[in-house]
């Protein structure tokens, strides 16, 4: 009995530190290439992210976890985050250059995380 116990206990506490070591993924069914490929809607998100335009609920998540993710390298991140966020990341450097330094100077203001995830993309790109 004792044993049913300890282990119900423990695996209650795998989960909760697991759920707490990880981001929502409410919002994994969005279709970034249709944002990707629509610059109004693109140009939306980037407003939301700078402070200059209304958010979508997506939008304030994004911005609510990106200083997080950009220091930690995307580890709470699950693996269809990972992929939307490399895909976002290599569109923005290679199109919209000047909204990724917008972004990284206003997320990444000591250059920190920028440089390493410009050397990444732009070799894969």
């Amino acid at each position: 009995m004792n044993f049913v116990l300890i282990t119900i206990v423990t695996l209650s506490v795998f989960v909760l530190v697991k759920s707490q070591n990880a981001y929502t993924g409410k919002y994994d069914n969005i279709d970034v290439d249709k944002i990707l490929a629509n610059g109004r809607i693109l140009s939306n998100y980037i407003k939301c992210m700078m402070d200059e335009g209304p958010c979508t609920n997506e939008g304030r998540e994004l911005k609510k976890t990106l200083p997080d993710a950009l220091a930690n390298g995307c580890n709470k991140c699950n693996e269809r985050q990972k992929a939307a966020a490399e895909k976002v990341i290599r569109h923005l450097i290679k199109n919209k250059n000047n909204d990724w330094k917008r972004l990284t100077n206003k997320y990444d203001p000591n250059g920190q995380y920028r440089k390493k995830y410009e050397n990444q993309y732009k070799s894969q790109a």
